[in-house]
Formats: C-alpha cells, sequence, structure tokens
C-alpha cells in the first residue's frame, strides 16, 4: 500500500501555489494524499514567517500536528521559516525529522532513532515554545533533527501544477521582491524579484484548467505583482513610453483562456491608467492594493510611496470609470514612530474611501530590517486599541456596501455546492454568497457555474441571494 502525507499551509496565497506544487512532486515519488493527518506516514508544513503571529502560528501547527501523528510519522517543516532559521529551527523542534528550506526534497535526510526525553530548548523567535517542545504523543528523538541539504534542488517556482480542484486558482507569477520596505524581511529570505515567462504562467494556467471542474478563475499572486517581468527587461526598468507593461500583457493573454482573472497585491505607485484600463477590461474591477498606511510621514519611516490624498484621488478616478469597482487594503498599526495624529488620519481616511475590504496588522519588529531598530516604539497595549477601533469603523463600512447590494442581481461563480462568489470577493480572503432556490433553502448549482442571482439579505461580509438562472462557465 503507498504511503500517504499531509501537506498543511499556513500563510498568504502564495505558499498555497508552493504547497501545491510540493504536493505534485510527493504524488511523484508514490505517495498519496490522506483524508487525516492522523492517517499520514508524512505529514509536512508549510510554514509562514512574515510577521511574529505567523511565526507563532506555524510553531503551534508543528506541535499540534505531531500529537496527533501516528507512530513512525515522519514531520517535515518547510516554507518561510525553514528558509529563514534553517539549521536553528531544526535544533529547537526534536518533534521534527527534516527541515526542507525552499527547493529541497521533502523526503530526503536520514530519520534518527527514538529517545525517551525530550532535548530541545527554545529560542527566541519561537515564541512561546514549551523546552522540549511540548509534544505528548510523540517521543523525542536523539538529538535535533535535520536541515535538508541544498543538493537535489528544484525550482519551486517553476514545478508543474495538478489540475485544479476548485473552479479558481492561485497562480504565483514571480518569486521575491526588489523593494526595501522598512519593515519586511521577505526579500532576505525569498530574495530579489524573479519573473517567470509568460509561456511558463500560460502553459501554468493551461495545467489547470485540465481538471474535470472547469476552471472560472485564476488569481495571478506576486509579492509584487505589478512588477512583474521588469526583472527581465534591461536593468529591471519600466517599459520604455508607449510599451506595454509585461503584467498588462499577461493579465489579456491569461483572461483570453478563463472568465476571471484577479489581481492581488498592487503597489498603488504601479496603479497607472494602463494597469486600470487592463483590470478593467477583464470585468473583476477589484483592486487589492497594498497601502500599509496614509500618513505621509509615516509612510516615509516606511519607506513607502504616497499619502493618504494621492490614494483617494486615485480609488475616486477609477470609481468614476466603474462605479462597481471594488477596493481592499491591508494597513500596518503601531508602526515606530505613529502618533495619534497619524491614527486620526488613518480612521478619518478609512471612513471616507469606504473600502469595501480591508485587515490591519499590529507592527512586528523584524531582525534585520531598518524598522527593528527604529525609535518611537508604540506600547503594544495601545496598538492594539488603535486596531480594534480602526477595525470596528471598517466592518461598519463592510457591512454597509455589502447592505447596499440588497436588491442587485450579481454573476456568483459556484465554488461549492450552494455557495459562491461575485467578482467583489477573493477566494478565501473575503466574504461568500450563500445560493438559495427560495429563502431558507440551500441551492445545489453545479460546482463551476456561473449563476445569476439576486441579492435577498446581508450579514456582515456575506451575502445570501436567490437563484435567477444558471449557465456554464466556458
Amino acid at each position: 500500500m503507498p504511503e500517504r502525507y499531509w501537506l498543511e499551509t499556513l500563510g498568504c496565497p502564495k505558499n498555497q501555489v508552493d504547497s501545491d506544487k510540493l504536493a505534485g512532486t510527493l504524488v511523484g515519488d508514490g505517495l498519496e494524499a490522506a483524508d487525516d493527518p492522523s492517517q499520514a506516514d508524512v505529514v509536512v508544513v508549510n510554514t509562514c514567517a512574515f510577521i511574529e503571529a505567523a511565526r507563532q502560528e506555524s510553531i503551534d501547527t508543528v506541535l499540534a500536528l505531531a500529537d496527533g501523528a501516528k507512530r513512525g510519522a515522519r514531520i517535515v517543516v518547510t516554507g518561510c521559516m525553514a528558509e529563514r532559521y534553517g539549521d536553528e529551527l531544526a535544533r529547537a523542534l526534536p518533534e521534527v525529522d527534516l527541515v526542507a528550506p525552499f527547493g529541497t526534497p521533502l523526503l530526503s535526510g536520514a530519520r534518527p532513532e527514538p529517545v525517551a526525553e525530550p532535548v530541545a530548548e527554545p529560542v527566541a523567535f519561537l515564541g512561546t515554545v514549551p523546552p522540549g517542545g511540548g509534544r505528548s504523543g510523540r517521543t523525542a528523538r536523539r538529538g535535533p533533527s535535520s536541515a535538508a541539504p541544498r543538493s537535489n534542488a528544484f525550482d519551486l517556482l517553476e514545478l508543474p501544477r495538478p489540475p485544479a480542484h476548485a473552479p479558481w486558482a492561485y497562480v504565483k507569477v514571480a518569486e521575491g521582491c526588489d523593494r526595501s520596505c522598512g519593515f519586511c524581511a521577505i526579500p532576505s529570505f525569498r530574495g530579489p524579484q524573479r519573473s517567470r515567462t509568460p509561456a511558463a504562467v500560460l502553459a501554468e494556467v493551461d495545467q489547470l484548467a485540465a481538471g474535470a471542474t472547469p476552471l472560472g478563475e485564476v488569481v495571478l499572486v506576486a509579492q509584487d505583482l505589478a512588477s512583474f517581468g521588469l526583472d527581465r527587461t534591461s536593468g529591471g526598468a519600466r517599459p520604455e513610453q508607449g510599451a506595454t507593461r509585461p503584467l498588462v500583457d499577461l493579465v489579456g493573454r491569461v483572461a483570453e483562456r478563463v472568465p476571471r482573472v484577479r489581481l492581488l497585491y498592487l503597489y498603488p505607485s504601479s496603479l497607472d491608467d494602463e494597469l486600470v484600463d487592463a483590470v478593467l477590461a477583464t470585468g473583476v474591477p477589484y483592486f487589492d492594493l497594498s497601502l500599509q498606511h496614509v500618513s505621509r510621514p509615516l509612510l516615509h519611516r516606511m519607506r513607502r510611496w504616497g499619502e493618504g490624498d494621492r490614494f483617494l484621488e486615485r480609488i475616486a478616478s477609477i470609481r468614476s470609470r466603474e462605479p462597481g469597482a471594488t477596493f481592499r487594503s491591508s494597513f500596518i498599526v503601531g508602526y515606530p514612530g505613529e502618533t495619534e495624529d497619524d491614527h486620526d488620519r488613518l480612521l478619518a481616511w478609512l471612513a471616507e474611501a469606504q473600502l469595501d475590504w480591508a485587515g490591519f496588522f499590529l507592527f512586528s519588529p523584524e531582525d534585520g530590517t531598518p524598522a527593528a531598530v527604529l525609535d518611537g516604539r508604540v506600547p503594544e497595549d495601545l496598538a492594539r486599541r488603535r486596531i480594534d477601533e480602526c477595525t470596528e469603523l471598517q466592518d461598519a463600512i463592510t457591512a454597509t456596501r455589502r447592505d447596499a447590494l440588497i436588491g442587485a442581481t450579481v454573476d456568483v461563480l459556484v465554488d461549492e455546492p450552494g455557495r459562491g462568489r461575485t467578482y467583489r470577493e477573493a477566494p478565501e480572503i473575503d466574504g461568500v454568497v450563500e445560493l438559495v432556490d427560495v429563502p431558507g433553502t440551500r441551492a445545489a448549482s453545479a460546482v463551476g457555474t456561473v449563476v445569476r442571482a439576486t441579492v435577498v439579505a446581508a450579514e456582515g461580509p456575506d451575502l445570501s441571494a436567490q437563484l435567477v438562472s444558471c449557465g456554464a462557465v466556458r
């Protein structure tokens, strides 16, 4: 009987793409997917290391899965924490058999023999890991786990993908980032921007579309999506006057293959008229803007472009062209030097901008970043109160904007029986649309079809819509 694997993914959509490709390598090695992690012979955790809270979640997940693993199962940690901390992570977690940085085989390395007592000691980046890791059901091994060598490494970005099992899929078009934001450590372990060729991206879209479920939406992702392809030009420069931005050309070509193309993570400085035109032409007027704050002095300390008024002008310009345009952004709260005036500016800006969706994140001082040594540190309790104020305001704005859709007839891509999304909702991030035949009765529309439905109710971020008609995705 073939061995079975379980792959747990944490963090952003880019990590999900990596996991899909890693799953392909495991299948290629003869393993089958397990229905439950407790049944798996190999348990893989694809970790996130963006901020301290994400690292803590990664460690908690590793420990929980190790606790529930069956006897003899191998525990493998990969992803951003494995790349960023490597041997340090391996020494700290005796629960783990292998720490596999980017592009290293998940099944490499010998398994040490078990002993009765745990030996690991907690280290700073692991947060609240107890001495010895904290596993109750498995016995710690003799000595620390191993970190995979770089021999036999593969290019994770270019691995083939299996066909999509859902009517939508993320597609990563580039790895790394060339920007130098003061708070972000990603370039230090993901490296500089490395774009794929358009042909490679389109081939992956075709692979994904080869499944039994119609592929209705492709979500293009990258750390700096709008800069796709610029690193492949002379000196990484913008195209000459009159030349098409590489992302614009790519979006058009993907749109020829699938009904919906969505773009995630756009820097506001890159959102020029050409790119706006390309987004609107897809029929998915969804703009995910990486703003981080609106106070000019604070953005300067973040080493970021822009300020609140310029952001508002751009949003208003897009809405004048497409009143149904949807906007999402994220903001860092408690960045060193953030004053009450900065915070008040953000609250006032949110009230005026009326974004459909927004996320707020507590500043995390990342080792090696300029922000880690900035003065003016904001007390954590104050920063958390500011986040609560922003969240309360934005939740009310989101609910109001969702209420305004009641009575509208919308096109819904069915993600699963009785549930789907309009263009206004990104998968796994925003609200959903519950589909009903009549109020209170869930509709049984086929997954991968697009249905027409009239919105009959809204509850916070989610909508309820009654079916009008349905038709197959092209």
